[in-house]
């Protein structure tokens, strides 16, 4: 548990300090991703990002809260009391509870639990619920259409990322997050897996819903997705609920595929050096999530769906498949390296063409100009 000792006589006490634990990881880190992002991203453009409120433009993001909390909170008329108002603790509820599961170090966590993989992946999966809950809610064609892609693209990219951390479990033979961070003790398994972790980096940005994949709430697609009627502290919580779980899916990743608190020296150096490294491995593909933001153009609905179904998916059984083989037939460690790079090779390869293909061009009529009349006899096959 967080703490380190506890007994039945204070048993909720150290409950109650394990949530406000996570209460002000999630407050504190939110509002310091917010201002990380418009640094980082201001970078990328050659701009300056905030700096006048406060020094550096720390207190910037802690303005904006200020100034969502003081608006006035609408809903439309039509809407669905409460459903409309439900739909963002739906959002936010899964993934708040998701770092219940996720060890800091190895003795400091929420929750040390045996299926701690299934556990995260099962309940940030409900999100997607609440997305479609606010598009239905809320009275308006534009938000269910957005709730609508959202669910289709959040259900579908779950798929290859369960699968991916099937491989990373079957090697290690446990669902335990503490088991598979031991288990990289001299090397991270993103050295035996880099398929997997292509595959998991992938559909961790589709259920962030992060550019390339952010469809589903673009302006320019569906003008805000689901939420465009919510405004104040109910529209800042979707969003709090999107930095929270991009500092999941984060964790997650250092912790299944980078050595999480253990690679390097983790056990030897103690506890310090721990929080160290999870908190430097976090960082990293945060980082990571936040530059391919701003380098990747938007896909269309068409193009990520598909990306999905006839890319991802097959290339996840695949590293499935040939983990199975190493396993079965007791073949040295390598062969886990080799298969699993050849198969991001073929990734790229796949990619690769479907870039390189031209796409199709459309004949547009113009309006008022009508296609002329078939010559007579030419359905029937006459001369």
């Amino acid at each position: 548990m967080l703490t380190l000792t506890y007994d039945v006589g204070n048993i909720w006490l150290d409950a109650l300090l394990g949530v406000l634990a996570i209460v002000g990881l999630m407050t504190v880190g939110t509002l310091a991703l917010i201002w990380l992002e418009r640094k980082v991203s201001a970078r990328i453009q050659m701009r300056l990002g905030p700096m006048h409120v406060g020094p550096y433009g720390l207190l910037q993001t802690l303005a904006d809260a200020v100034k969502l909390i003081g608006k006035e909170d609408i809903r439309p008329r039509n809407a669905d009391r409460w459903i409309f108002e439900l739909a963002p603790f739906a959002v936010f509820v899964p993934v708040f509870v998701a770092l219940v599961a996720l060890p800091f170090t190895r003795d400091w966590a929420v929750s040390f639990l045996d299926l701690g993989v299934f556990f995260v992946v099962a309940v940030t999966g409900l999100s997607f619920v609440g997305f479609l809950m606010a598009g239905w809610a809320s009275d308006n064609k534009y938000a269910l259409l957005g709730g609508l892609r959202a669910a289709a693209q959040l259900i579908s990219y779950e798929v290859p990322l369960v699968l991916s951390l099937i491989a990373v479990s079957m090697i290690v033979g446990s669902l335990s997050l503490s088991e598979i961070v031991i288990y990289q003790g001299r090397v991270p398994l993103f050295v035996w897996q880099p398929l997997a972790f292509f595959i998991f980096f992938v559909a961790a940005l589709a259920e962030l819903e992060r550019q390339p994949f952010d469809i589903p709430t673009a302006e320019s697609e569906v003008v805000g997705g689901p939420f465009i009627e919510y405004s104040g502290i109910r529209w800042s919580m979707f969003f709090l609920a999107s930095y929270t779980g991009l500092i999941v899916y984060s964790m997650l990743g250092a912790l299944v595929f980078l050595g999480g608190w253990d690679w390097p020296l983790g056990r030897e150096l103690g506890l310090w050096w721990q929080l160290v490294l999870i908190v430097a491995k976090t960082g990293f593909l945060i980082l990571l999530f936040m530059w391919i933001r701003f380098a990747m153009p938007r896909l269309r609905i068409d193009q990520l769906m598909s990306y999905c179904w006839k890319v991802l998916i097959p290339l996840a059984f695949l590293q499935i498949f040939l983990n199975g083989l190493v396993l079965v037939y007791d073949w040295p460690d390598i062969m886990l390296l080799i298969t699993s790079g050849a198969g991001l090779l073929l990734a790229g390869y796949v990619i690769d063409r479907a870039v390189r293909v031209e796409p199709r061009t459309l004949r547009l009529v113009p309006a008022g100009r009508r296609a002329k009349p078939a010559p007579a006899g030419a359905e029937s096959g006459g001369t």
